[in-house]
């Protein structure tokens, strides 16, 4: 059901990276969240009047809401396809991400509400009466709210939205509600014991939850998060594919929104090579690099001293010092000031984030160290955090 809707309704769906079919994808998901959201209030919300169940109708009320979040992830996908200017010039694909932190809110604030409606029928108790319609209700609605979760993920998966999966989370989250409604209506009809408040309880209880992870799963690409090494190795392999290309370092991947990934390194090149076959083959690198990876490149190259015995005994020895000391440690822009007693590695050191609060005692220890070990060696460190 789920292929068929996006081969009928999603031109050029296997085209993921493109912003107008992301778009579609985005519409689409749209629109059959606000049409099943629609028809779950109202059918909810007449077998709740019916039979008196405030749990009933507060999970109606939660529909409609969903609803609401699904008009705004529409929207936030149109906006998202709309094209760099001067004000934005790297587009404006984040609206997507502050679309889904928009439903999350809205989770949450349904959530709350939901709360305070349970709690006062916990105070003030009124007779839930068990109807067959009823229960038939809440029936078919766990079953369209477990296929609208598993439509959003599919359609989130493929395009890697947060939107749509936050959607997705927040229907499985309608789905353990709506199960515990229909759960205390059996339990009220068999016992006789009016529970209906607190299952309405339980219910905003797993509402919040879904609220909450969906915030947390959103506002993470907002803050910027590190991306996927699987990414990383693969961008990493691909430029030292080149024969040109001795290392790859300062690896910095930007998140402007899916589809719009901006991608800077350091290339170590040699420094006896010819600097336009090297700048031609950098520029053959960049535009492979934005076909593969369907994102912007900017490549700097750094020569390096590839036949210099004494540099590259002394780029070894640090080599296996620096690994000795932490094996996750990486060095780059290693180069040697020689003096005539005495001889300045000057080289970064890579560390890890956490490892950045000591980078002062690293830098002291490294250079103790290799100062200990090679006394004609004086190390000039600089300690900075990885991006990947």
């Amino acid at each position: 059901m789920v292929q068929f809707l996006v081969k009928r309704f999603v031109p050029d769906y296997e085209n993921v990276t493109s912003p107008k079919v992301r778009s579609r994808y985005g519409t689409l998901g749209g629109a059959v969240g606000i049409l099943c959201n629609i028809v779950l209030f109202l059918v909810k919300f007449l077998a709740g009047a019916a039979a008196g169940a405030v749990s009933v109708m507060a999970d109606a009320f939660n529909n409609l809401s969903d609803a609401g979040s699904s008009v705004v992830t529409l929207i936030g996908f149109k906006m998202a396809e709309k094209p760099a200017n001067p004000d934005h010039p790297f587009g404006h694909g984040r609206i997507e991400y502050l679309s889904g932190l928009f439903v999350s809110v809205v989770i949450l604030l349904m959530g709350v509400e939901l709360f305070k409606t349970a709690v006062d029928k916990i105070l003030h108790p009124t007779t839930v009466e068990v109807t067959l319609f009823s229960v038939c209700v809440l029936v078919l609605a766990i079953l369209l709210k477990f296929w609208m979760a598993h439509f959003n993920r599919v359609l989130g998966d493929r395009i890697s939205s947060e939107a749509m999966k936050a959607t997705a989370a927040d229907s499985m989250s309608d789905c353990i509600a709506t199960a515990a409604v229909l759960l205390g209506m059996i339990f009220t009809y068999f016992t006789h014991w009016n529970i209906d408040g607190y299952v309405g309880i339980l219910v905003s209880g797993f509402v919040l939850k879904a609220g909450y992870e969906a915030a947390k799963d959103t506002i993470k690409p907002l803050l910027g998060t590190a991306p996927d090494p699987e990414l990383v190795s693969a961008m990493e392999k691909f430029v030292m594919d080149s024969d040109m290309v001795l290392g790859v370092h300062d690896l910095i991947v930007h998140d402007y929104g899916p589809g719009r990934i901006m991608v800077s390194l350091h290339a170590e090149v040699d420094s006896n090579g010819n600097v336009m076959d090297i700048h031609e083959e950098i520029d053959r690198i960049e535009a492979a690099m934005n076909q593969e990876f369907m994102c912007m490149t900017t490549i700097h190259m750094d020569p390096i001293a590839s036949d210099d015995e004494a540099v590259n005994a002394a780029k070894a020895e640090v080599k296996r010092i620096l690994h000795e000391m932490n094996p996750d440690w990486k060095f780059h822009d290693f180069r040697m000031v020689k003096g005539q007693k005495n001889s300045n590695l000057v080289f970064d050191l890579v560390v890890s984030t956490e490892q950045m609060k000591d980078a002062l005692q690293i830098q002291k220890q490294a250079a103790a160290r290799i100062h200990e070990e090679h006394p004609e060696y004086t190390a000039v460190i600089k300690v900075e955090q990885s991006f990947v």
